[in-house]
């Protein structure tokens, strides 16, 4: 069936390997972004050191979930841009405002994305505040991607954490999260389960 999509973005419904959520908090210093470093093939957590979050330029911070390829190419494509406004040797370099010719204005202190925008906004929601040192956006970034590893099958336990202020950007090594998987339901997910009681 036809329905006049070209045939190269067709590639885009059947997704090889996917990212999970990456959440993104405003500090009083800066902004910290987390993710995690798991690459699903299909249901399967198949690569467990895919990097998610990239630096674009001087300015800018880009993270991704979905599909992998579609963040590379991206990536690519980024990469042509800068090397091109190089070439031009202004003495400017691309930031937020040049992502297209008018700019584009998007303004929030957290962002989810994928299951994240379900699981994690809440907690932003009810615990963000503008005053938040990096501990503590840290701290809160750590708790959001607990509760994802906990409940979003794809996530896995290792992620970075990014963070960007007026000096520039670092991202961290990456590391695992303090779990507990001792709940009684764990243990015994079985007991009291519907017919079974």
């Amino acid at each position: 069936m036809d329905i006049g999509i070209p045939e190269d973005w067709v590639h885009a419904w059947y997704p090889y390997v996917t990212g999970t959520s990456v959440t993104r908090i405003k500090y009083k210093d800066g902004i910290l972004m987390a993710a995690d470093m798991g690459g699903s093939y299909g249901s399967t957590i198949h690569y467990k050191s895919v990097e998610r979050m990239k630096q674009v330029g001087k300015h800018s911070l880009i993270g991704a979930s979905g599909e992998i390829s579609d963040f590379q190419e991206i990536l690519l494509y980024l990469d042509e841009l800068i090397l091109h406004d190089n070439m031009w040797d202004d003495g400017n370099s691309l930031g937020a405002k040049e992502v297209n010719m008018i700019g584009v204005h998007f303004e929030e202190n957290h962002v989810a994305t994928g299951f994240g925008n379900h699981l994690a906004r809440p907690i932003l929601c009810e615990e963000w505040r503008e005053d938040l040192s990096f501990e503590e956006g840290v701290k809160l970034l750590e708790k959001c991607m607990r509760n994802l590893l906990y409940r979003d099958r794809s996530a896995v336990n290792k992620i970075q954490i990014e963070k960007i202020t007026d000096e520039g950007l670092t991202i961290s090594e990456p590391y695992s999260l303090k779990t507990f998987w001792n709940f009684g339901a764990f243990q015994n997910p079985t007991v009291c389960a519907e017919g079974s009681c």
